[in-house]
Order: structure tokens, then sequence, then C-alpha cells
């Protein structure tokens, strides 16, 4: 297969983590004689310091002139801590979304086995999660009209959404909980919020299409605290943008690490795949960063594309690193050795050996003794 993917590296640590996801595409196309064709483009708070804009205009024409993307992060101190900012880097993620069409954000939740002990939350409350998040990323409080007062001290954020927009997303949900556990939960606070209440009226109807999926609905706070007391209850979730930037960055320490999750956020036309960690620029540099969430990221580019074998042989490579223990601080601090390169060389290293990729290559790569 031929695709031509866009690249945005973006800011603080999306650079050394985007670097080994490539790495395991280019592995992929080596060994199933595909061609990848990778073009690296700027955006967020780089793209401000070279550009004056947090997404110009060439990058997003590159965007909409390849079969994907695969995104970094964003955000820079600098900005985050001057208020007075004009533009700013997320302005840059939040326009790509919109001018792409990328309403259908889509984050996998999992509790690796051999990463239970490493979740501050108890390994019987999370054993066997395995969640699906449907996030709407278009729409809601993030893209409403904004209102400040003359005087500074008055501000609103208006919350809009459309029968459309809510039909598109649920639908995929739907769709998604067919094909896993038959069970779907909208996330919503129809209780107080009318938005909420045309979301839940109109999945309501959509769930008639559906009769082999058992919809359930919770107001978001008790999402949010079921969420920590049994994760196991949930299949796929469906919620919308505010809810779900909130809810599945809280399901990102049932694995131990928010580093392990990965995303993609597609629309009818266009797809990108990210991580859904944020910039870390205090760990920028360093060889800290976690990298397998760019990388199961890529994995999910693959998916997207029907490369099912080419997904799953790097989510193998992937347990078999977090078994290996060759993990970066966020999940290993017994052992600060590992590096965010030498995660991404073992990842390589199992795809084109997946037989042969065992101790044999901690021992080799991470410059131990070795027994051959």
């Amino acid at each position: 297969m031929n695709l031509n993917i866009a690249v945005l590296p973006g800011d603080g640590i999306g650079p050394e983590v985007t670097k080994q996801a490539v790495k395991a595409l280019t592995a992929i196309a080596s060994e199933y004689n595909h061609n990848f064709k990778f073009t690296v483009a700027d955006v967020g708070a780089i793209a401000i310091d070279k550009h004056g804009d947090a997404l110009p205009d060439e990058t997003l024409e590159l965007c909409k002139n390849t079969d994907a993307i695969l995104f970094g992060a964003i955000g820079d101190p600098k900005y985050d801590n001057d208020p007075s900012a004009k533009v700013r880097p997320e302005q840059g993620l939040l326009k790509l979304r919109k001018e792409m069409g990328l309403f259908a954000n889509i984050r996998p939740v999992k509790a690796y086995q051999t990463l239970l002990d490493k979740s501050p939350l108890k390994k019987h409350i999370i054993e066997g999660t395995d969640i699906s998040i449907y996030r709407e990323l278009t729409g809601g409080i993030y893209f409403g009209e904004k209102q400040l007062s003359e005087d500074g001290n008055t501000a609103s954020d208006l919350c809009t959404y459309s029968r459309e927009e809510i039909e598109r997303i649920a639908r995929l949900a739907f769709v998604a909980a067919q094909n896993r556990d038959h069970r779907l939960t909208l996330v919503d606070k129809a209780n107080v919020l009318e938005s909420s209440r045309l979301w839940r009226k109109v999945v309501k109807e959509l769930a008639e299409e559906y009769p082999d999926v058992k919809l359930d609905f919770l107001f978001v706070d008790n999402a949010a605290m079921q969420m920590i007391l049994n994760p196991k209850q949930f299949d796929v979730i469906l919620t919308e943008n505010m809810f779900g930037d909130i809810i599945s960055d809280e399901a990102s320490v049932i694995g131990g690490s928010i580093g392990l999750l990965a995303s993609a956020s597609v629309g009818d036309k266009y797809a990108m795949f990210e991580p859904i960690h944020g910039s870390y620029p205090q760990a920028a540099n360093k060889g800290i960063a976690n990298p397998i969430a760019s990388i199961l990221s890529a994995a999910m580019l693959l998916s997207h594309f029907g490369l099912h074998n080419e997904a799953e042989l790097i989510r193998l490579a992937v347990e078999k690193s977090l078994k290996l223990n060759i993990t970066t601080p966020d999940i290993n601090a017994e052992n600060d050795t590992v590096t965010t390169t030498n995660v991404g060389d073992f990842i390589e290293d199992f795809i084109f050996n997946p037989k042969d990729t065992n101790l044999n290559f901690k021992n080799i790569h991470l410059g131990q003794s070795t027994i051959i």
C-alpha cells in the first residue's frame, strides 16, 4: 500500500515520541512491502515562533493533500503562562480539527496485565478494563461563541450542538459497540444542560436502529466516579467534547501512565493519529518521554487503512516491551536507564524479528552483559 503521511511533531516531547512512531511505521513498510512517504511540517508553539501562526497555511494544505496525519503534541509554558497572548499553540490543533472535519476522537483505554501494579488504582479494580471512548471533537464549548465584557470582569463560553453533529459520532459509537461487547454508555449532564438533553434525545432515537446494543446513561460527575470505582463496567463511552476531554484523561491513570494512551481523530474524509498526552516541556530532550502512546497511534493509523496484521504486530511489540520492562521512567521508575530511543529501537527490532526479540535485546541494546 502507498500512503502519504503528514508528520506534525509539534512542541515539547512531540518530536521525540513522533520519531519513534515513524521508526515503527518505516519498519512495517519494509517488512510488508508498503511505501510510506513522510512529510514533516510545523504546528503549535514552534509554528508561532517561526511563522507567527499556530497552524500555517502550508501545514494545513499539506494535511489536506495527504492520506493521514501523525501528530505529536503542542503547548509551551511561555504561552500557557501568558493570559494576554493573542495566538496560542492550542489554536492550531483546534483549527486543524475544524478545517479537516475531524469530528470523532477515539481513545482506547486498556489495563495491560504486566502493568497492573503500576496503576494507582487497586489491581482487582482495573484488571480486565478495556474501554473505547468516543469524544465529539469539533463542537461544544471549545468552539462556541466566546465573550468578555469591556471591563474584563465577566466572561462566557457558549456550548452549542446540532442534531447532525450528535448523530454522526453516535453512529460511529454504536457500530463500535456492535463490534465489541455490545454496550454503549452516553455520558452527559442532562439534568442541568439543554445541550445534554438534546444529546440524550438524539441518541435514544438512534438506539432503535441498533437493537443489539445495550444503551445506558450516566451524568458526567457520576461517570467520573465510576471510572475509578469500577472501570470494567464500561465498553464504549460516547460523550461531548469537554466531558470527553476530561473523562479520557482521568481514564489514563488506569493503565499506569498517560504515556500509554493513543487516539485517532477521524472525519468523513481525513484522519489524524496522536497520543493523548500533552507536550510535557519539562521532559523535552531528556530521553525520558514515553513513546508508546505515539507508537500505538501509528498502529491505529494502520488499522484505519485495513492493515490489521501490521497494526497487531506493533501492539504485540508494545506488549513485549512492557513485559521485559523496556519502558521509560514514568512506568519503570526503578530503572531510569531506558530512554525514549531505546523503546523505539526495541519496537523496531521486534517488527523485524518477532520470534527472536527477547531478553538478549535488553542486554545488547541497554549495555548489559550478554549471553549468546
